[in-house]
């Protein structure tokens, strides 16, 4: 995600008029800040279709296989910021499917990533985000079912819910799809906030891969709290008696943010 940030602030030095298709991440300081500079956000395709000269940047999440037709038969520049994890899912389900498998997609049906994902899919994908939602679920058993994940999902979560096609007796293969990066965080987020007193999440209100580190260190830690920037930090109250507090940040979190809370919490702790 900080390539795709990076690669916005290179191409509006580069000069000329600058879009994003859709906020570049899922962070609203950054996108705000793009804003100030130049940048103007497409949020959809008719706005995309309106273009006539300029580049657009097409954002980490990843978008539909129509909008790459789209912007190759109109011949407009684009730069490709889409995460290589995700990536990877549009060629598993285009393969997967295309050989006539039934694609399961575990994750937020409403988010970028996911939207992306299933216009990928050859024929009709199921997304699912719930282990309630796999229990209620009824496929064929005569077909092969292929599984993939979001990639910011919550990995213990994938995990109970590939477990219930076990159950069902289902036929099917799982890529884990989760990326390596948020793997990690979130396995780190959890460790510490069984650690420490309270918990501070950093992440934009609407960063998947942020909501996720609330929800695993929530279960850890009673007192998580969920921050976007220094400021918020005044409208939280953390008990007196709290001697030690663990910080994580979403991958869309700029460095200098989470350094701005870090001090702050040092200087009051």
């Amino acid at each position: 995600m900080k390539r795709a940030v990076d690669t916005v602030y290179e191409q509006i030095e580069k000069g000329g008029k600058i879009y994003t298709y859709g906020p570049v991440i899922h962070n609203e300081t950054v996108v705000e800040d793009l804003e100030k500079k130049g940048a103007v956000v497409l949020n959809s395709e008719e706005e995309l279709k309106s273009i006539t000269d300029g580049t657009v940047i097409l954002r980490s999440h990843g978008v539909s296989k129509e909008i790459y037709e789209l912007l190759e038969e109109r011949n407009i520049p684009f730069v490709d910021t889409a995460c290589p994890f995700v990536k990877r899912i549009h060629r598993i389900v285009e393969k997967e499917s295309g050989e006539g498998k039934q694609i399961v997609i575990v994750g937020d049906a409403k988010h970028p990533e996911v939207e992306a994902i299933v216009s990928w899919v050859k024929g009709e994908a199921v997304v699912i985000m719930s282990v309630e939602e796999a229990q209620a679920l009824s496929l064929s058993k005569d077909r092969e079912i292929f599984i993939v994940s979001q990639t910011t999902f919550n990995l213990s979560k994938f995990k109970d819910i590939v477990a219930i096609f076990e159950k069902k007796g289902y036929y099917y293969n799982v890529a884990n799809t989760i990326c390596n990066a948020t793997e990690e965080r979130q396995t780190e987020a959890k460790k510490i906030a069984a650690e420490v007193d309270a918990m501070i999440v950093i992440g934009g209100s609407h960063s998947s891969n942020s909501r996720k580190l609330y929800e695993i260190c929530s279960k850890e830690c009673s007192l998580t709290y969920f921050i976007q920037t220094v400021k918020d930090l005044n409208e939280i109250e953390i008990p007196a008696n709290v001697e030690l507090v663990g910080i994580t940040a979403g991958a869309s979190t700029p460095n200098n943010i989470i350094e701005e809370v870090q001090k702050h919490v040092r200087t009051d702790f």
